[in-house]
């Protein structure tokens, strides 16, 4: 058995987790680690970088519901990238929805998006 580090991931709840799980591919380069297929969706683990984050379909009789049904989410997501212009271009392109457009403050330069899923990511360098 591999030996177990310590981590945190966050696992976000979506409606439609195949579409989900693609467009975080497309949009972001995630890497696909890991993916359980049932019940006309899937359990996902994406990586970008060193992190990770898990993708389901929400499930209400769990207590795990998506932005959609909740509409809105209680976090965002940040990425961190040394291009952010260039990844927050790709991710409007392939379907978020621009929230702010990048621009500088407080020693970042960061813009945010939705995506199509309802999940809110922003994308930023410190500067």
């Amino acid at each position: 058995m591999p030996e177990i580090q310590r981590s945190s991931a966050p696992w976000l709840f979506v409606r439609e987790s195949v579409k989900a799980v693609e467009f975080y591919k497309d949009a972001f380069g995630a890497i696909e680690t890991y993916r359980h297929e049932g019940r006309g969706g899937v359990v996902a683990r994406l990586s970008l970088g060193n992190a990770e984050f898990w993708v389901s379909d929400e499930s209400p009789e769990h207590g795990n519901f998506s932005p959609e049904t909740l509409k809105g989410t209680s976090f965002r997501m940040l990425i961190t990238d040394p291009a952010p212009d260039a990844l927050f271009a790709k991710a409007c392109a392939t379907g978020a929805t621009m929230v702010h457009a990048i621009a500088e403050g407080h020693g970042w330069r960061v813009g945010r998006v939705v995506d199509p899923f309802g999940h809110h990511w922003e994308i930023g360098c410190q500067i």
